[in-house]
């Protein structure tokens, strides 16, 4: 199981499994409501790597993303949920909107994306490659999303109601 970490901590561990020589993957996301999606993503994500850290978009950061009602859950839970995932190693919570300043702290061997994106079109892209390392896509194509899956859930509710 994953350890949620603060990024001072996170910093130090990737700092010592540098040292042992193992490479760093990077994932990233809201992961709002977890679906099938996710999962597939993360563990696309482990096998680039000896390593996986997973950064979770905090509570102001995924609101200012996605907009009023959001998120469903904390970042404290999404955080634990994603820590308990196969070959997740780090997840750390961040504030911000785009990943580039953990990027420049980190400097993962791979950042990994969605297949929602290509190589060219990852918005972090210059980031990683200013610093020498690479761009993945993982996952499985991009039919899955919590905005769909709470729509669902919403029409259901009426529905039933």
């Amino acid at each position: 199981m994953g350890r949620v970490l603060s990024e001072d901590a996170l910093i130090d561990a990737v700092a010592g499994d540098r040292r042992a020589g193992r490479s760093i993957a990077f994932a990233n996301g809201c992961f709002d409501v977890l679906h099938v999606g996710h999962i597939r993503y993360v563990a696309g994500a482990a096998r680039e790597a000896d390593r996986l850290v997973v950064a979770v978009n905090d509570d102001g950061s995924v609101r200012e993303l996605k907009g009023e009602g959001r998120p469903v859950m904390d970042g404290d839970a999404r955080a634990e949920m994603i820590a308990a995932l196969r070959g997740v190693d780090y997840v750390v919570l961040f504030p911000d909107r785009s990943v580039d300043r953990l990027l420049n702290l980190i400097k993962p061997d791979v950042h990994c994306k969605g297949t929602d994106y290509t190589v060219d079109t990852v918005p972090e892209r210059d980031t990683v490659r200013a610093y020498g390392g690479r761009i993945a896509i993982v996952g499985d194509p991009k039919d899955h999303s919590t905005r769909d899956l709470m729509a669902r859930l919403r029409d259901e509710e009426r529905g039933n109601a």
